[in-house]
């Protein structure tokens, strides 16, 4: 059986059987507007956590599928299992919120013009919202997202705006920007600002910051790791660790 089908198939006996969960625009939480090639997979193997003043909460491990649906398309999925370690009270683990979403680029990269694009993606409150492991409602975030390259330097960002229904909530802003250098063809080393308004009526603005970093193996396998910290609101450390393989249907992958 060809390497790329065994891939696939592998894959889907971990989507049936394992509980899983993940970020946005891996290893960073910014995006960028540019799709998955043509009937291309990246899968994402993964594990996030975040710390504050009420505890820790993330996922372990949880697991990301994007594919290449046409040139301009990427269609996205989360299955996710999720964590809460409160403070003061127990922890709780189980199936958190799915995400689905769609990538779609409006702009090709010239050399004066930058890549344009939207990433729409929907949370499906799929998630135990009673023991923290879901928001308890719908959310669905609407971006724009551009990104330039400059010899080894990428960089990219953009905003969206998050529709958060419920009692109590707010809709909110999201607003950031990464860059990054390549190292060869094999390690590239980036970093990332965002910000956040307040998300319910008892939120504060918050501001982060990240360094990443992406291990490209070979052409199937993947490292990627960053870390950082609030500057501004209650966040005191997040981390994001992922195993990444991608493949073409159809096409042979180097080992």
């Amino acid at each position: 059986m060809p390497r790329a089908r065994c891939a696939f198939w592998w894959i889907q006996f971990a989507v049936l059987t394992v509980p899983m969960v993940a970020a946005a625009g891996p290893p960073y939480v910014t995006d960028d507007p540019e799709p998955v090639e043509l009937r291309h997979f990246e899968i994402y193997l993964a594990s996030l956590s975040n710390w504050d003043s009420s505890g820790w909460q993330g996922t372990a491990p949880h697991l990301e599928v994007n594919y290449g649906a046409h040139p301009d398309l990427q269609l996205h999925t989360i299955v996710p299992g999720a964590y809460v370690v409160p403070s003061r009270d127990r922890a709780h683990y189980g199936v958190g919120d799915i995400e689905l979403g769609a990538k779609v680029r409006f702009v090709h990269e010239t050399r004066w013009i930058p890549q344009i694009g939207t990433f729409v993606l929907a949370e499906i409150p799929t998630g135990d919202a009673a023991k923290g492991l879901g928001a308890g409602h719908m959310q669905v975030f609407l971006p724009l997202w551009l990104q330039k390259s400059f010899g080894a330097w990428t960089s990219y960002g953009g905003f969206g705006y998050w529709l958060n229904s419920g009692i109590g909530n707010r809709n909110w802003w999201f607003v950031g920007w990464q860059v990054q250098r390549h190292f060869g063809s094999k390690v590239a080393i980036g970093a990332e600002i965002f910000h956040t308004t307040p998300k319910d009526s008892e939120g504060t603005d918050e501001t982060r910051l990240n360094i990443g970093l992406v291990l490209d193996l070979t052409d199937l396998h993947h490292l990627l790791f960053s870390a950082g910290r609030g500057i501004q609101g209650p966040n005191r450390f997040q981390g994001y660790v992922a195993y990444q393989i991608t493949f073409g249907l159809g096409k042979k992958q180097k080992q």
